[in-house]
């Protein structure tokens, strides 16, 4: 019951997260660079924050957490999200070519299966004693290759419809549709964003051990991972404002309270996924596979949702049902990849 349970709070995550650009097409009068860090002031920073204070019990503080004796992983976990960073900030660019659909099933894919293996491979690299490759048991890597699988079909289904449609049609559904800009970004943006997973590996330690409730042990390690996320997205926005002129939007006061409200929701919307994680994975520390494949199982029901949605918004309209079933069959087999481990 309680691995059900886990893994129905991690389905929540995955539908919020997949639900996370839905609000941005409220935001009025500003950039794209404008809006996607201050989203991110929400995502990356402030909820974060919140979602860390949680792990910290009572007659502690969340600065004894940061100390000497973890300096080498909070370093490597803020590390991994700078470099996760990279992936957030061309995921955005990956929606805006290829669709939240497409875009989401492509770079989801590489990063679920790249950041479920590459935990465990950098920390036996490093940290040889813990025996980390031991994880990626056969069960696991079933795991990874039926979400592969599914990601495949449904990226099948991609490319059936970016030769079928019209110019017209294509720019109707998704503005700016480009399939092979939008592939090569959503490739790079699924490796960096595995980081996200491998930042949280190194930083499984920091909390306060048997004090922190295992639904909240990853919350800091989730903050350190988006703090450093949230430097390589500030980076490149900024350079983006003083490129693009854009730095007015900031002064647009007729549509701050709108767009902030928006942002809050989209960023609160994206954060759930990992929170969702984190109290996902306290229910399954009964089974070390679905531990091990958590994340993997998060970016497979992002996946899920995210064509859910896609169609909800029309961006398939147009295929032909022989596609559209294409399509399904690899939902199918991405919520099948979510149990099957489970069962092996």
């Amino acid at each position: 019951m309680e691995i059900t349970i886990g893994l129905l709070i991690i389905a929540i995550g995955a539908f919020c997260q997949s639900s996370c650009y839905v609000p941005i097409n409220k935001i009025k009068d500003w950039s794209w660079e404008s809006y996607w860090i201050v989203q991110g002031v929400f995502a990356w920073l402030l909820l974060p924050l919140l979602g860390a204070w949680l792990a910290v019990p009572e007659g502690h503080s969340i600065c004894e957490l940061f100390n000497a004796d973890n300096s080498f992983n909070i370093i490597m976990t803020m590390l991994f999200g700078v470099l996760w960073g990279v992936g957030g900030l061309t995921f955005g660019l990956s929606m805006r070519y290829l669709g939240v659909a497409l875009g989401q099933s492509i770079a989801l894919g590489t990063c679920a299966g790249l950041g479920t293996v590459m935990g465990p491979v950098l920390l036996n690299i490093f940290f040889p004693e813990q025996n980390a490759l031991a994880s990626l048991t056969a069960s696991v890597i079933v795991g990874v290759v039926v979400t592969l699988l599914g990601i495949a079909v449904i990226g099948v289904a991609g490319s059936v419809k970016a030769y079928s449609l019209s110019d017209e049609q294509k720019k109707e559904a998704v503005k700016e549709f480009n399939f092979p800009k939008g592939l090569a970004i959503a490739l790079l943006a699924g490796f960096m964003s595995g980081c996200f997973n491998v930042g949280l590996a190194f930083g499984a330690d920091i909390n306060f051990g048997n004090l922190t409730p295992d639904m909240y042990k990853t919350l800091p390690a989730t903050m350190l991972v988006t703090m450093g996320g949230f430097v390589t997205n500030a980076v490149y926005c900024f350079y983006q404002n003083s490129k693009n002129g854009t730095w007015g939007d900031y002064r647009k006061a007729s549509v701050w309270g709108n767009n902030a409200l928006f942002c809050l929701l989209a960023g609160a919307l994206w954060y759930s996924q990992f929170f969702g994680l984190s109290l996902g994975k306290g229910f399954l520390t009964e089974s070390a596979t679905l531990t091990t494949l958590s994340f993997c199982i998060l970016m497979a029901l992002n996946v899920v949702f995210s064509n859910i949605w896609g169609i909800i918004l029309k961006e398939w309209k147009g295929c032909s049902s022989k596609t559209i079933a294409v399509l399904v069959v690899g939902i199918v087999i991405l919520i099948i990849s979510s149990f099957l481990p489970q069962l092996i």
